[in-house]
């Protein structure tokens, strides 16, 4: 067998296993629909979770429960349901939330569509209540395969959709994002990697695979820590 035929069938089984493990998840998620969210009971940055496109909150319960045992108040955004609004409803919302709930400083945890979402936040009026974003595999520059998918949902991360070439043209925020993906991305062949912004590539395999890795999750956390620690005050001398 050929170097290019073994790879292609490696792919072709991470991707199978990708589909497997998210679709266990929506089941799961399905069955435990009033799960409650984790809460850190610490007076660290709070974080908001930011979920991918017809994926709950609880897709990131795999980062969430250790920030929360980290001391991190952990935050969702219940009207984002299976988050199939568009990216800029989908901020709207996220913005009222840290309004309302007054977080200050928070950090947002996001996944694929999620990371649209918050970066399109943190250039809002309300990203001054934001330090940073860690997003895992976040299409910033979209996928070649959105402009065969059926409906408006997903192919709005066609690399040609204008909304998404707008937001990749902000770069004001970028600085303050850690972009975390796989080596290899089935949904998003251009990897979530993001110019200017702090980029980490993870020897993984999958689009939702990944979040249940220890690896992953330790650089979430670690991430967390660090964008949280650079605006945090600085104690009186």
């Amino acid at each position: 067998m050929s170097a290019s035929i073994s790879t292609r069938a490696r792919h072709l089984a991470d991707w199978a296993a990708d589909y497997v493990y998210a679709g266990t998840r929506q089941v799961e998620h399905g069955l435990r629909a009033r799960r409650a969210v984790p809460s850190g009971a610490g007076d660290r940055a709070p974080v908001l979770l930011l979920p991918g496109v017809y994926e709950t909150w609880q897709f990131l319960l795999p980062v969430a429960r250790p920030l929360a045992a980290a001391g991190h108040p952990v935050h969702v955004v219940p009207d984002l349901r299976y988050n199939r609004a568009p990216v800029a409803a989908g901020a709207g919302l996220a913005a009222a939330y840290l309004e309302e709930a007054d977080l200050r400083g928070a950090v947002l945890v996001a996944h694929s569509k999620g990371g649209l979402i918050g970066k399109r936040v943190m250039l809002s009026p309300a990203g001054g209540r934001v330090a940073g974003m860690v997003a895992v595999a976040t299409p910033f520059r979209g996928s070649r395969w959105a402009r065969y998918l059926v409906g408006r949902t997903l192919r709005a991360f066609s690399p040609t959709d204008t909304e998404l070439l707008a937001l990749v043209a902000e770069r004001a925020v970028d600085a303050r994002i850690t972009a975390v993906y796989p080596r290899f991305d089935p949904h998003i062949p251009e990897t979530g990697a993001l110019p200017g912004a702090t980029n980490i590539e993870l020897p993984l395999s999958g689009h939702f695979r990944p979040l249940g890795d220890p690896r992953l999750v330790e650089v979430v956390v670690r991430e967390v820590e660090r964008l949280a620690a650079a605006v945090a005050p600085r104690p009186e001398p």
